[in-house]
């Protein structure tokens, strides 16, 4: 193998930029070249590639988001889009792909690797629900932020005594709202996994309140069940339906937050940076060794490789552990 491309797809995460620039380096020292695809498979499908360098990937270490864009393409889900792709990979000589992203970008990879280009794979998604890895690119930025979030929002709920409704990243699972949930002393969260009845939970916050407790923190992922999604109005999202019943329920003032967007930025924290420079590294190892149709992961402190059938045939299922601990602290 003498030449490789790399590329990013669907939502952007936290230390994608230290897995390409990672793997750029790691590939140039073994003398391959390689190109960067812009804006996912829809540039994939249009041909938009361009020369990579070391210097291209220079100080990108610390920033979020990809340099290399990202786009959604529907095209690229027919058979026919998926054929454009791999003409233009022909064309460009480009021999193997690292492809950075999310459940369905790792789809993508698959369908690729079906056929026949040498493909491997980078989990990145702050929802952190790719099947066999621990960690996914961006969730542990992505928990920090909304941390951070739910402390600055605790202060003045608790100056105020409010409730504070805080909705956060996870249509289908409830990873972010766990972990932050957790870590940031929520009363409650409230994941698309478990079932909830909103009548218990708000008599839980009047008998908190009856025994002194002056605010209430509930986070709530954006795809709990019994909501309907959210559509193009913020005013419509799950978290300010539940913020509307918890008012109704307990007459008592409640704020909604949704923290949206800010959840894919912010500089990559350290770990994240770690992850995308070691998934970045393995993975052009791995095409190298012509260990492919698979994507890079973590279990424990081991980076290992998984094969991408079995990844994108599962959903990684929460902690039990941590909901337990969650449930058994909520309302306290």
């Amino acid at each position: 193998m003498k030449r490789i491309g790399i590329l990013t797809s669907g939502g952007d995460a936290p230390g994608m930029n230290a897995a390409i620039r990672s793997a750029t380096r790691t590939a140039l020292y073994h003398g391959l070249s390689v190109v960067g695809i812009y804006r996912g498979y829809q540039g994939l499908i249009e041909g938009d590639m361009f020369e990579m360098s070391s210097r291209s990937v220079g100080d990108i270490i610390q920033r979020a988001g990809t340099m290399l864009r990202s786009a959604r393409s529907p095209e690229f889900t027919t058979s026919e889009g998926q054929k454009k792709g791999v003409w233009h990979l022909e064309a460009r000589g480009i021999e193997g792909l690292i492809v950075i992203g999310g459940d369905g970008t790792l789809k993508g990879a698959q369908a690729l690797s079906n056929l026949g280009v040498p493909t491997v794979g980078i989990p990145a998604t702050v929802d952190n629900d790719i099947g066999c890895t621990d960690y996914a690119l961006g969730f542990d930025t992505a928990t920090n932020t909304a941390v951070d979030a739910i402390t600055k929002i605790r202060d003045t709920a608790s100056s105020h005594g409010r409730n504070n409704i805080i909705e956060v990243m996870g249509r289908d699972t409830g990873h972010l709202a766990l972990v932050s949930g957790l870590a940031g002393g929520a009363e409650y969260i409230l994941i698309p996994e478990k079932p909830f009845d909103i009548h218990d939970i708000c008599d839980g916050i009047k008998k908190g309140y009856a025994r002194g407790k002056t605010h209430s923190i509930i986070v709530v992922a954006e795809g709990v069940g019994g909501y309907s999604a959210p559509d193009e109005s913020p005013y419509d999202s799950v978290g300010f339906k539940i913020g509307q019943e918890v008012r109704e329920h307990t007459g008592l003032e409640t704020r909604v937050t949704v923290l949206g967007y800010i959840q894919r930025g912010g500089s990559p924290t350290v770990k994240d940076r770690l992850l995308g420079t070691m998934f970045g590294s393995k993975a052009v190892d791995a095409l190298i060794q012509g260990e492919t149709g698979k994507i890079v992961g973590t279990l424990g402190e081991e980076f290992l490789m998984f094969d991408i059938e079995e990844v994108v045939a599962t959903r990684k299922p929460i902690n039990e552990d941590l909901y337990r601990v969650a449930s058994l602290l909520s309302g306290m």
